[in-house]
Parts: structure tokens; C-alpha cells; sequence
């Protein structure tokens, strides 16, 4: 009680408690969470002139689109990002040009004749390359315009996620749509000037030979170069384009510690096949076996060809039931059971009757209306022929017969494969269900001659390290990264161990998701994450574990720390310097060779340095690369500047110094058909605006704020 009369007596305390922890909370959402109390953006991921993305807008397309793919989620939504940055775009600039897509333009664009390129692509027809499913189409055009999507998704004829997918790819219909209008105009409005066409006539045509002489680079040994800072700054200053950043970079060095199975790793492995051995050997049902760990049964017999050379002299001299291993075959042990073997003929006659299906309603109907075709043909109602032409959807076979001759075994798919070399009876019918369908198979002829041919099975597990291989790793390199939290302390353990090596990441963006040979990946993103947080020369305290994709356990761990931080602009010298070190020593060494040249007679040189003198013959200004001389824009560049019998300056190239000598420079013809040259050359700078240029050019020049990283 006397408690509760203090509090009573200082309630204005109490008061001022609460609030002062209330106010904490709200302090502590405002500036780690993604709401905002004050309507600040929180949930802005960007923005693009003037006009937000919404973050969780983003969030649900993703769902849609991609729910239940697999692959790198990061290019995923790169794509996604870019979809709604151009949409944004393209939607401001349609509006300012007054042009739109109608409804039925849209409709026509869906189910019309000549459908989007997105719908050409999302519904062409497996069965059919390069066609669209117009059945599918034109089963969802009905049940929009019947009112019957719920009832659709209910009976499962449609996707729970069916609206939402439609209308997103409605949008991107319409922004494909109106960029490719904007292409047009763009396209349509640019002009070659008469000027402009003799030049690239004559670019294409004039053709001349040149003699040359190439000093390589590797005349001088690097030891004989000395580098200065001035030299690393030329190169950059030359090559700005290439250097200069619109936003701020990071680069990493980092380490890699490769996890390996050991010794008794192996052993373990081995030991779990060889348990499972004795009940593979006495299995009833072998598909059922290998499904139950992780194994696989071949669907067709195989000959000793397509069996590894490791177990191929062994099998084939097993009886069926027989099984063979622990055998190591690449990084795995396997078991091998021989499920059947039998001398197969090498080639067979058949003909058969496709009635497609693709569900399980289309399936019973199929396989009713060969029961029928069966009983037609038993009764001699009809040949064969006719009931093929009649019915089949084969397109390779239906017009002659159903025909398929000297079919070799495996042709087929493995159900009709078994039939036609292993159980059916010639002149017999039979009743096949595919993937494609079910089929009326008759068996017409099997050749003389056979091969011995084995059905396998297998179980098998990868030599990979165990999970106590991976922790104790993970453990090492926890403690190294807990007494080395420097760039300097790292680069000295590295230094003492033969094992280790230190690599330098490429420049990174704060919204990036691949880092050289690392890849992409949740680790990737992480680092990447961690290194526009952290303080240059700082290693960082996580331990970033890499998944193996196809065996999925951490096959590396990843030690990172931030070498560099990089202002938008031109990077520092120290920033690129590992990069373009080489580079910079070859563009010396050409000077220094360069500054060694005095004669002008070719044969002289060569002798001087003992290379040769060589020639290119019939080279245009735009060729790209000459047969011997290599991509060399510089040599071919200074050749079209010169006057016949000419010898150039010394001049520092891409692989090494050349000297050249202008051989044959024929007076280059003028142009007497412009007019119709001009189409040809518009036509190549017009389909330069049709690929990526426009939208590519837009988003440049647009006043876009990225926020990703803030998300993901």
C-alpha cells in the first residue's frame, strides 16, 4: 500500500516515464524500420522522375511472377526493376507524345492474329516451335469474356494466381506497345545526309594493303619498366569513358576457404551405399527402391555404349538381379543392379496412331478412342492407313500411314521404345500412353541382328564434405576472423599459408548482386550489403558461407574486408591500379620500343627485333579484325590516313608496336546512286533505335533514385 501512495503522490513522474518510453519506440521504428510515422517513404524503393516504386507494389509482382521459380532471385528482380523504371518512362513520355493503346488494340494484341511479342513467347506451343498455342488463347479469351475465371481457378482450369499474373502482363503488352510506337517515330525521323552516305560508301569499300611489322610487347621484360602514378593517371584520363562512375563504388578483397571432403568423409559415404546394398539386391520393386534413396532407374535399355567404361565389361556379364559396388565413378559411389537384360534388335518397323493429351480428362478420352480404333481394326472395318490419316496427330507420320521405318532402340520415348523392341508381338495392337498422348501401336518387323542391351539402376551419394567438415571450417575461419580485424592483419594470415589467396573484387554498386568469380547468391548480396555499411580497411565480422547448387551444402566460406571506397567520378589510382597494371606497363613498353625505332625500312626492323614483315591485303576501314594482325583499330586507323608507299610512325597498339607501310591505296571510287544507297545505311542506324537504344538513352538522361538496397 505504501508503495501505491508513492506512486499516486508522483504520478507526474509516472506520466513522463511512459511518454519518454513511448517517444523511444517511436524513435526507434522512424529509424529502423521501413514505416515512418511522418509519411517519409519508407516503403519507396525508387523513384523515377518524380514517380514512386513502391516497395511492397514490387514485392507482390515478384510473387506473382516468379513464385516456385528457381534461380538467382537477385536477376530476377533486376529485370523487375528495370521493367517498372522503364514503364515509368515510357508512360510519361507516351502521355507527353499523346499516344496510347487502346482496349481493342490491347484485346488484339492478346488474341488477335498478330499477338505481342510477350504473348508469342509465353504461349507458343511446345509441340510446335515458333507457333503460338492458339487453343490456350483462345480458351482464356472464353472464360474472360464468360465471366468464368473464379469458376475456372476453382476447377483448376486456371491459376490461383491468374489475375493478377494477366494484368501485370497487360501492362507490360501496353509498355512494349508504346515503346515500339516511340521506336518508330524515332526511327522513322532520322536522315542520312548525302555527305554522310559517301562516307560510309567509301568507309565499306575503298579497300587497301598495308605491310607491317609487329614488335611484341614482351621484347622488354616488366622488370625493365618502372611505373609512376602520372603513368596509371595517363591512362585512366585516355580511357575516362571506361573509369568514371556516375555513383559511388566499393571494391573487397577477400578470401576464400574451400571446404573438401576428407579421408573419413569418403569412408562414411562409402559405407552408406554399401548398407544399402544387400536390400537393393533382394528389392522387389526397384523404382520404388531408388526413389526411396535417391536414385535412379533407366527408362530404357541401354547398350554397353552408353554405360560408363567403369562398370560396362562388368554388367553386362551379370545376370539379371545381379548388383555390383560400392564403385567410385567421377566424385560419387554407386551400386549398380542389373533389372533385366535381353539381346535387342538394332532397328524396328512400326506404325502407330497419336491421339494427343495433355490432361488427365484428355487422357481417358484418348485412351477410349483407341480402344475404338483397336476394335474398328480387329474388325476390318478399316485399314490402318486410313484410320492414321483419318485421326492421328502426328504430324511426321499421320499422311503416310503412321509409317516409322528402321527405327533404331531409344528413338522413341521410353513407353513406346519397350513396346516396340521388348514386349510387343509383330501384327499385334497395343494401347500406349506418353507424354504426348496415347498412341495405337502395331509392331510390323524387328531386324536380324541384336545387341545385348541392360535395364540399370543405380544408387549413389556424391563424395562431399560432411556436416561436422563444415562446421569445423566455419570454426577456423570464425577465429581467424575474430583476431584479424584489419585489411592489414588479413593480408598477413594469407601471407603464411600456401593454401590461401587474396583476391580484389571488381568496383561495386550499392545495388549489385554478383561479385566476380563469387557470382550472385544470397552471400554475394550480403557482402555487398555489409560493404556500404563498413569503414574502409574493416574486415567484416560475418563469415559468408557459398551453397553448392546442385549437391546443396556450403561448399566456401568467404572472408571479406572493404579495400576501397570510391566516389562517384574518377576512381583513385590505388583503386584500379591491381586492374589495369598490366595494361599501364604494355602502354610503356610500347613507348619505350617506340622511342628504339628510327628506320623507316621495314626489313630493317624486323631484322633489329627478329620478327618479320607481314601484310594485310583488302582491308576496309571498318574492319573489326584482320586475319594475323589481330583487332588492331589503331593500326587499321593510322593505315587510312596514309599516302601510298607512306611508312608510318612507330604505333603502340593493342598487342604490341607496329610500323606500317601503306602498299597498295587505290583513288577510292564516289558514290553515283546515292538515293538507293541511302535506305541500306538508314535502315542499319534505324535498328540500332529498335534494340535498346531509345529506352536505354531515356533512363540516362532520367532523374532516377535508387533505393533497393534499402529492401534487399
Amino acid at each position: 500500500m505504501a508503495l501505491i501512495g508513492k506512486i499516486r503522490k508522483n504520478s507526474w513522474l509516472l506520466i513522463v516515464l511512459i511518454g519518454v518510453g513511448l517517444l523511444s519506440f517511436i524513435v526507434m521504428d522512424m529509424t529502423s524500420g521501413q514505416q515512418s510515422v511522418f509519411g517519409g517513404g519508407q516503403t519507396t524503393m525508387a523513384k523515377v522522375e518524380g514517380e514512386k516504386i513502391d516497395w511492397y507494389k514490387f514485392s507482390n509482382t515478384e510473387k506473382v511472377l516468379y513464385q516456385g521459380v528457381t534461380g538467382d532471385p537477385y536477376a530476377r528482380r533486376q529485370q523487375l526493376y528495370d521493367f517498372f523504371v522503364e514503364k515509368v518512362l515510357v508512360d510519361q513520355e507516351a502521355d507527353d507524345l499523346g499516344l496510347q493503346v487502346s482496349k481493342e488494340e490491347l484485346m488484339d494484341l492478346q488474341f488477335g492474329a498478330s499477338p505481342s511479342p510477350i504473348i508469342r513467347q509465353r504461349f507458343s506451343d511446345p509441340q510446335a516451335p515458333g507457333q503460338i498455342n492458339r487453343q490456350q488463347l483462345t480458351q482464356i479469351k472464353q472464360i474472360i469474356e464468360n465471366g468464368q475465371i473464379r469458376q475456372s481457378i476453382e476447377e483448376g482450369q486456371l491459376s490461383p494466381n491468374f489475375v493478377p499474373f494477366w494484368s501485370h502482363q497487360e501492362k507490360e503488352i501496353i509498355k512494349e506497345r508504346l515503346q515500339s510506337k516511340m521506336n518508330a517515330l524515332v526511327s522513322k525521323a532520322m536522315y542520312m545526309p548525302s555527305w554522310m552516305v559517301e562516307m560510309e560508301y567509301q568507309a565499306q569499300n575503298e579497300r587497301v594493303d598495308f605491310a607491317y611489322v609487329k614488335i611484341p610487347f614482351d621484347e622488354l621484360d616488366n622488370t625493365e619498366v618502372t611505373l609512376t602514378d602520372a603513368d596509371y593517371r595517363a591512362f585512366m584520363e585516355e580511357k575516362e569513358a571506361q573509369y568514371r562512375t556516375e555513383e559511388e563504388t566499393r571494391q573487397l578483397e577477400y578470401v576464400v576457404f574451400n571446404v573438401q571432403a576428407t579421408a573419413e568423409d569418403s569412408a562414411q559415404w562409402r559405407k552408406q551405399i554399401a548398407d544399402l546394398v544387400p536390400d537393393f539386391r533382394t528389392a522387389v520393386n526397384d523404382s520404388n527402391f531408388v526413389d526411396r534413396n535417391y536414385g535412379t532407374i533407366s527408362a530404357n535399355y541401354l547398350a554397353a555404349s552408353d554405360v560408363s567404361p567403369i562398370i560396362a565389361d562388368t554388367v553386362f556379364s551379370l545376370p539379371s538381379g545381379s548388383v555390383y559396388g560400392p564403385y567410385i565413378d567421377g566424385n560419387q559411389y554407386k551400386a549398380v543392379k542389373v533389372v533385366d537384360n535381353q539381346m535387342i534388335a538394332d532397328s524396328a518397323d512400326t506404325r502407330h496412331i497419336l491421339i494427343s493429351a495433355t490432361t488427365p480428362a484428355s487422357f481417358q478420352i484418348a485412351a477410349s478412342r483407341v480402344d475404338s480404333l483397336i476394335g474398328v481394326l480387329e474388325s476390318g472395318a478399316a485399314s490402318f492407313d486410313s484410320l492414321a490419316l483419318q485421326f492421328s496427330e502426328d504430324p511426321g507420320s499421320s499422311s503416310n500411314g503412321g509409317l516409322y521405318e528402321n527405327v533404331t532402340p531409344n528413338q522413341f520415348v521410353p513407353e513406346f521404345n519397350k513396346v516396340l523392341f521388348v514386349t510387343g508381338e509383330i501384327g499385334e495392337y497395343y494401347k500406349v500412353r506418353t507424354q504426348f498422348g496415347v498412341h495405337l501401336v502395331e509392331v510390323l518387323k524387328r531386324s536380324a541382328s541384336k545387341t545385348p542391351r541392360a535395364q540399370l539402376a543405380y544408387i549413389q551419394q556424391s563424395i562431399i564434405p560432411t556436416e561436422d567438415t563444415q562446421n569445423e571450417l566455419y570454426d577456423e575461419v570464425l577465429q581467424i576472423v575474430g583476431k584479424n580485424r584489419t585489411i592489414d592483419a588479413l593480408r598477413q594470415v594469407v601471407s603464411e599459408r600456401a593454401d590461401l589467396s587474396l583476391t580484389t573484387s571488381p568496383a561495386i554498386k550499392q545495388n549489385d548482386f554478383t561479385i566476380g568469380t563469387l557470382g550472385g547468391g544470397q552471400a554475394t548480396r550480403d557482402m555487398i550489403r555489409w560493404a556500404f555499411g563498413a569503414s574502409e580497411g574493416e574486415v567484416s565480422p560475418e563469415v559468408f558461407g557459398y551453397q553448392d547448387q546442385a549437391e546443396y551444402y556450403t561448399n566456401k566460406y568467404v572472408v571479406a574486408a572493404l579495400k576501397d571506397i570510391n566516389k562517384a567520378g574518377m576512381p583513385s589510382v590505388d583503386a584500379v591500379k591491381d586492374q589495369i597494371q598490366q595494361q599501364v606497363i604494355n602502354r610503356k613498353k610500347g613507348e619505350m620500343i617506340a622511342g628504339k625505332i628510327s628506320s623507316k625500312d621495314l626489313s630493317q626492323i624486323a631484322s633489329q627485333y627478329s620478327t618479320q614483315v607481314d601484310t594485310a591485303s583488302n582491308v576496309s576501314f571498318t574492319t573489326s579484325f584482320v586475319p594475323e594482325l589481330g583487332a588492331e583499330p589503331k593500326v587499321i586507323g593510322a593505315a587510312f590516313e596514309m599516302a601510298q608507299d607512306e611508312v608510318s610512325e612507330p604505333i603502340v597498339g593493342t598487342s604490341g608496336v607496329y610500323v606500317v607501310k601503306m602498299v597498295r591505296k587505290p583513288v577510292a571510287a564516289q558514290p553515283t546512286n546515292i538515293p538507293q544507297l541511302r535506305p541500306n545505311f538508314q535502315r542499319t542506324e534505324r535498328n540500332k533505335v529498335n534494340g535498346r537504344l531509345l529506352i536505354q538513352a531515356m533512363k540516362k538522361n532520367a532523374d532516377v533514385t535508387d533505393n533497393r538496397f534499402r529492401f534487399y
